[in-house]
């Protein structure tokens, strides 16, 4: 019995277990969802506290956006108000008020203050009177046309005549005038218009050859673009207010022409057509290009101030030029230079030819009138001479002589271009050195010779100067200039070197300097200072000169080796600084040279010499 009440208690017991297990199991469930629903209810809650709290930012930041454009549209409407008003009071300025409120020195390189006007109204009264002004025109041009030519016939050509000249049924049209201010109040008024012409003139010359033949020969083509310039002056105050009238061509922008010998062609003759083309070129350039000019009186008066005169002199030293471009397949290129201020075959100027030269030494001296500083030029060109064949063109180079300051020597480098009028050329043509001295007449030069007050010296010739003018009162001159001549020693201190390239192996070099004296051709040379690239020689010498005004000193650095010997670069100068301070000291820049400079004591010690004195 008590195994069977135990067995019971065991059932009891064992059947009891697995329902307090669910019943925790239940509990825990109920517990955990009550978590679930709690924390969901929070997340709710924050969310929606996000998204009010989203929206009130949303709409503050909104409302701030309208504010701040609404501000910026009233800021921009008055900016524009203001700049509206700006642009109004600066399109009521004038040109002089524009350059009073702005100097000249503060322009942009793009600011150009134009005076010139539209002339169609100028251009439609011409075409009705053009046939009127032609027949008066072209009689007066053959007039002053004709003897230039003559002046200028080549030698294969006996006499040149015009057999008809008239300017054609094609007015000219000019394109733009201003008013020249630097004329204006000089007692006249001066005009310049711009002009364009492709005409149909009827122009025949009659040309006589050495060889018993002549040619009738048309112009044909013709085509001239330029400014044309017109001087009323003097200002008078009888009708109708000026005395005369002086036109020239100012400027030559193109012009272009065709020969033709009537009933053939003139390129059947060897060389006539281009002796008759460069004949006329010249003639016009002689007879109606600025500085030259035609006059016409209106009022009875003497107007001679008004025709070209000489006004100066410039006298122009050739010096060298270096990195020339390479015109040559072999070798190098062999340059001349040819200098002009007029394009005229009597006053261009050409150098002699350096054979095989990138970097040629002329040290040639020229001189040139001229006939107005204000609007002149010196223009330099350089040439490959190719022998036989036509040279060719290595770069050109122009500087105004209005930029030079009366009786001061200026030391210029000018870099070569291809184009003087168009400069757009990017390529390195070389560059020249030239020493310029222009010379007004009537005014006393302000270079004294130290040697004797009483003689005027410039730095490429001596000039002797009378203390009377001459009647015309246009030079002072001694006709016994060419007959003198500087002569004196020359001291020379080689002082030292700095900053030279290494050439060595090891970084130095054994550097020594070799002086030339050009035209005499006296060579001196300094001790080799051992590895370094900073050497002192303080080394002097003398040199007798016997025409200091046409010398020139070259100084060669070199790098001694036992091999051989490598030049490091050189220093060229001539003696104008030295002539006319006596003594100077100072460091010069190694061409040729990566670096390095050289330091120089130089002083003058002058004798003047006359020649057959």
């Amino acid at each position: 019995m008590k195994r069977k009440e135990e067995n019971k208690k065991k059932r009891r017991s064992s059947s009891s277990l697995p329902y307090n297990a669910l019943n925790q199991k239940s509990h825990n469930t109920k517990i955990f969802h009550l978590h679930i629903l709690y924390y969901s209810g929070v997340i709710l809650k924050l969310k929606h506290m996000a998204f009010l709290s989203a929206m009130f930012i949303g709409l503050a930041i909104g409302i701030g956006l309208i504010v701040a454009f609404a501000r910026y549209e009233k800021i921009r409407s008055s900016r524009r108000a203001h700049m509206a008003k700006t642009v109004a009071s600066f399109a009521r300025m004038t040109v002089q008020d524009t350059r009073t409120i702005l100097p000249p020195e503060f322009y942009p390189p793009w600011v150009v203050f134009s005076q010139r006007q539209k002339l169609m109204w100028l251009n439609l009264q011409l075409k009705k009177i053009w046939p009127y002004l032609n027949e008066a025109a072209s009689g007066s041009i053959r007039a002053s046309i004709e003897p230039t030519l003559e002046q200028y016939t080549p030698a294969i050509i006996s006499s040149i005549k015009f057999a008809k000249f008239t300017l054609g049924t094609v007015a000219p049209q000019f394109t733009g005038v201003s008013i020249v201010e630097s004329e204006s109040g000089a007692g006249g008024i001066t005009m310049e218009l711009e002009l364009k012409w492709d005409g149909n003139p009827k122009i025949v010359l009659n040309i006589n050859t050495r060889l018993g033949v002549s040619l009738p020969v048309e112009m044909k083509n013709i085509g001239l673009t330029g400014v044309f310039r017109l001087i009323f002056k003097p200002l008078v105050d009888e009708f109708p207010c000026f005395g005369a009238v002086a036109y020239s061509l100012r400027e030559k922008k193109d012009f272009d022409f065709k020969l033709k010998v009537v009933g053939s062609e003139v390129s059947t003759i060897p060389g006539i057509s281009d002796a008759i083309e460069e004949t006329i070129r010249d003639a016009m350039e002689d007879s109606i290009m600025w500085p030259v000019r035609k006059i016409i009186p209106i009022l009875p008066g003497d107007y001679s101030d008004l025709e070209l005169k000489p006004v100066g002199t410039l006298e122009v030293k050739l010096v060298q030029a270096k990195d020339l471009a390479n015109k040559d397949m072999i070798g190098k290129s062999d340059p001349f230079a040819v200098v002009f201020v007029r394009p005229l075959r009597d006053k261009i100027k050409t150098s002699k030819t350096i054979n095989n030269q990138l970097n040629p030494i002329w040290n040639e001296h020229y001189e040139f009138i001229v006939e107005d500083a204000s609007t002149q030029h010196l223009t330099v060109r350089i040439f490959d001479d190719e022998g036989v064949q036509a040279p060719e063109l290595i770069g050109c180079a122009q500087v105004a002589l209005k930029d030079l300051e009366p009786d001061k020597v200026k030391d210029i480098w000018l870099k070569l271009v291809k184009d003087l009028v168009v400069q757009k050329d990017t390529k390195n043509r070389g560059q020249v050195q030239l020493e310029l001295l222009y010379c007004p007449f009537g005014t006393e030069s302000s270079i004294k010779n130290p040697f004797d007050p009483d003689f005027s010296l410039t730095s490429l010739e001596k000039a002797l100067k009378t203390a009377t003018a001459e009647k015309e009162g246009d030079r002072i001159m001694s006709q016994r200039k060419r007959d003198v001549i500087v002569r004196g020693v020359l001291t020379v201190t080689v002082i030292a070197a700095e900053d030279l390239p290494a050439v060595d192996f090891l970084g130095k070099a054994d550097p020594f300097v070799v002086l030339t004296l050009k035209k005499s051709q006296r060579i001196a040379m300094t001790r080799v200072a051992n590895e370094t690239l900073n050497p002192v020689w303080d080394q002097t010498f003398d040199f007798v000169v016997e025409d200091a005004l046409h010398e020139m000193i070259i100084f060669e650095v070199w790098d001694y080796d036992t091999l051989k010997k490598e030049k490091i670069g050189r220093c060229i100068m001539t003696l104008t600084r030295v002539l006319l301070e006596g003594e100077i000291q100072d460091s010069f820049q190694l061409d040729g040279a990566k670096s390095g400079k050289l330091l120089l004591h130089l002083k003058w010690v002058p004798q003047l010499v006359f020649r057959g004195a």
